[in-house]
């Protein structure tokens, strides 16, 4: 009889023992589904292009070849006049390549519309207008290949930007004159047809869309 009430003991402590952790094991269980689930993490708000980030530059011979097919020079032309740019500025970290027209008695304005090129970005719509005053009377419609100096990322070039130009437009000339705001230099080389003398001062705005009045 006392070794029956043993083993009958023994099995209802195992019994009791298994009950027990089977709660334990289930409360744990439970307490882990109420605890919420971590989601995706949350979408980077870092621009597409950084301000620490240095745009790339283009070398001379990128630069003379561009110039050549877009205004329809002569190599040898080309180089003489991104030489001295180089020479000046370096090498530049953008160009534009487009068109414009001018008119000028004393007091002139400019309109101009081309493409921003940039090394692995997609090129943007450029317009750019401007009033001028100065010593300066013809017009002349040109081909316009500006290198950008400094300009880190697309959207830094809308804005205005004075400069002082002096020009001698003659049928199949070049010429080139400097614009800066803030770091960034502009530095227009123009093909152009007609007849234009003077010299003037002025500015151009560069914006998103074209606008009708020059200031």
């Amino acid at each position: 009889m006392g070794g029956s009430f043993k083993l009958l003991g023994d099995r209802h402590v195992d019994r009791r023992t298994l009950i027990i952790s089977s709660l334990a094991l289930a409360g744990q269980a439970a307490c882990a589904s109420a605890q919420p689930r971590e989601g995706p993490p949350p979408p980077s708000q870092s621009p597409d292009y950084p301000a620490s980030d240095r745009a790339e530059t283009y070398s001379r011979d990128e630069i003379v070849n561009n110039v050549s097919d877009f205004l329809g020079v002569t190599a040898e032309s080309a180089g003489g006049v991104v030489e001295r740019v180089f020479a000046q500025n370096g090498r530049p970290t953008a160009y534009i390549a487009g068109e414009e027209g001018s008119a000028a008695i004393t007091i002139g304005a400019r309109y101009g519309r081309g493409l921003l090129y940039m090394k692995n970005r997609q090129p943007i719509e450029v317009f750019w207008q401007g009033p001028s005053i100065g010593w300066d009377l013809g017009g002349n419609a040109s081909r316009v290949f500006t290198l950008c100096y400094n300009l880190q990322y697309p959207d830094a070039i809308y804005q205005r930007f004075p400069g002082v130009e002096g020009s001698a437009y003659l049928v199949g000339g070049m010429g080139v004159n400097y614009q800066r705001a803030s770091d960034i230099t502009l530095a227009p080389i123009r093909a152009g047809v007609g007849l234009r003398l003077g010299a003037n001062i002025g500015y151009l705005a560069y914006t998103r869309q074209r606008n009708i009045l020059p200031f």
